[in-house]
């Protein structure tokens, strides 16, 4: 069983930045492919930005591209989302995800942590 506990979320003002956290519990952490998603009130879940913990290999949603970065430290376990430039349509509930598959579709992975919120005030 994987689980996964976010953290670093919190409120910012516009143009500001926060480092999100993911600490994973797998044991082999090439095994898996680790996604970002974020939910804003009253809208379904999307896609942030997907992770290779084999290559390395990253990909983005196009609102997100040159401000976020996804990262993985694989002797602490833990997948990182730095966000710089944080607006106000960034306001969302921040989950990340675990699964076998590279992948944008938040349906391939089975494993989830509980979310943080991450709200940008204008």
């Amino acid at each position: 069983q994987v689980q996964l506990v976010e953290s670093g979320g919190g409120l910012v003002q516009a143009g500001g930045s926060l480092r999100l956290s993911c600490v994973a519990s797998v044991r082999t952490m090439s095994e898996y492919n680790m996604g970002w998603f974020r939910q804003a009130p009253g809208k379904e879940r999307k896609f942030v930005a997907v992770y290779s913990w084999s290559s390395g290999r990253t990909s983005y949603t196009d609102s997100v591209l040159g401000r976020f970065t996804v990262s993985g430290n694989n002797i602490r376990n833990t997948l990182y989302l730095q966000m710089n430039n944080l607006q106000p349509e960034d306001t969302a509930v921040y989950f990340c995800a675990a699964g076998t598959v590279y992948t944008r579709n938040d349906a391939d992975y089975p494993y989830w942590g509980q979310g943080t919120q991450v709200t940008v005030s204008s």
